[in-house]
């Protein structure tokens, strides 16, 4: 679970559940009951009285439902189907049902009866909630991440001492190896020179350019990581703010990514990520 994958309209989507349930506990309905014997000022709140037991469930219950499978997608895989629906299409779906209850309640209420703030805030809640699954992912201003995402940290140029840490690029290389110098961005890296009678031997050509040469690259949101097999459940999840290494390409646009505790798979959306 990243918290980083999840949107603005994610948070507004949280906010609207957190406030949905605190009006499941205000006066739904209120009456005023002045100059009238054997009457009650207050109503009961969803929870404490049979007579609003449709209220609970239509609106309270179905909307945090809603919400809750909203969210959810964000840390679940992409394409999770329950009856030919996404989740997000059940918490879209939940959240307008929960909607049209709370307005439908509101308009009709008990003989008598003035709206209280519970049903006003239940109302705006289930709305908020709504329109967020609705218009969000078409809103820049929605769409875009809840936390800001994080810059990697820039490799060391050659011949630095780079901070300790698998798979930070420019390393230094194990005791007793011979080194082998940084290659240059996108480029190849020039063999090492040979000690001894070798050193004298011509200089082997370069690769032809269109090898494939390794780099170090950070995603600018979390992406899952899928088995080169071509299985469709991810066996990790790379984060922003982590270097990771191409070893291979993969189609035109994907690549073959190897993460820190050395597990090899593709990463399908390689837009947006940054070279090292």
């Amino acid at each position: 679970m990243n918290i980083r994958s999840l949107t603005r309209g994610d948070g507004v989507v949280i906010g609207a559940a957190v406030l949905l349930f605190i009006a499941s506990f205000l006066n739904f309905y209120s009456r005023d009951c002045a100059g009238i014997s054997a009457c009650e000022d207050r109503i009961p709140n969803a929870w404490e009285t049979d007579q609003l037991n449709i209220i609970l469930p239509s609106i309270f219950l179905t909307g945090l439902i809603g919400a809750g499978l909203i969210v959810a997608t964000r840390f679940l895989p992409e394409g999770r189907k329950i009856g030919g629906l996404t989740l997000a299409g059940w918490g879209t779906g939940l959240a307008v049902a929960a909607t049209w209850s709370a307005l439908w309640a509101m308009v009709v209420g008990p003989e008598g009866a003035d709206l209280g703030a519970g049903s006003i805030i239940a109302f705006l809640a289930t709305a908020a909630v709504a329109g967020v699954a609705i218009a969000g992912p078409k809103v820049p201003a929605l769409a875009g991440p809840l936390l800001p995402t994080p810059s990697p940290q820039q490799p060391q140029p050659y011949g630095a001492q780079p901070g300790g840490g698998y798979g930070y690029p420019g390393g230094p290389a194990p005791y007793g190896s011979t080194p082998q110098p940084t290659p240059s961005y996108g480029g190849q890296g020039a063999a090492a020179p040979t000690p001894g009678p070798a050193a004298h031997e011509p200089a082997q050509a370069p690769a032809p350019a269109g090898d494939f040469a390794p780099f170090w690259f950070a995603v600018p949101v979390a992406r899952p990581l899928f088995p080169e097999d071509g299985s469709p459940t991810p066996l990790a999840e790379l984060t922003p703010g982590t270097w990771y290494l191409a070893v291979d390409q993969r189609g035109p646009n994907a690549l073959v990514a190897q993460t820190q505790d050395g597990r090899r798979g593709v990463l399908n959306d390689t837009s947006g990520i940054q070279r090292g």
